[in-house]
């Protein structure tokens, strides 16, 4: 009995890292997509004085972080129209990649973006390698 309840809990275990790995996008695979000019949506949650400093190419700038309180997450919404008037991937950016992205993730999931859609950029923009990519000002 043991034993079963030890493999059920291991493979439980297993299929979240994975399932959880499929929610989240490297620096590199980000590059390569930008670089061979594919489609993709940038939902960039950074406050307005760092999205000032740097972003991505083409990103969206909505200033949702930390995407806690009502008021901000509604300001996600002025890229929901972008994202449903496409089916290109989505790639949430916040500061650091961890609560702010997963807080604009589930926003954006309750309004019907799916999650086969929609990644978070590991480590945010902080991490990110490629600074000779960052954009300043708006």
């Amino acid at each position: 009995m043991f034993k079963k309840l030890a493999l059920a809990l291991a493979l439980t275990l297993a299929s979240a890292t994975v399932a959880l790995a499929a929610n989240y996008i490297e620096p590199q695979e980000l590059k390569e997509l930008l670089d061979q000019k594919k489609p993709v949506i940038l939902v960039d949650i950074q406050p307005a004085a760092d999205f000032e400093k740097h972003h991505l190419p083409g990103s969206i700038e909505t200033n949702a972080f930390p995407a806690k309180t009502d008021v901000e997450k509604a300001r996600l919404d002025q890229a929901l129209a972008v994202i449903k008037a496409s089916k290109a991937p989505v790639v949430v950016i916040c500061p650091r990649g961890k609560s702010g992205a997963k807080n604009s993730y589930n926003y954006l999931q309750s309004k019907g973006v799916s999650e086969d859609r929609m990644t978070i950029l590991e480590g945010g923009i902080f991490e990110w390698p490629y600074q000779a990519l960052f954009v300043k000002g708006r």
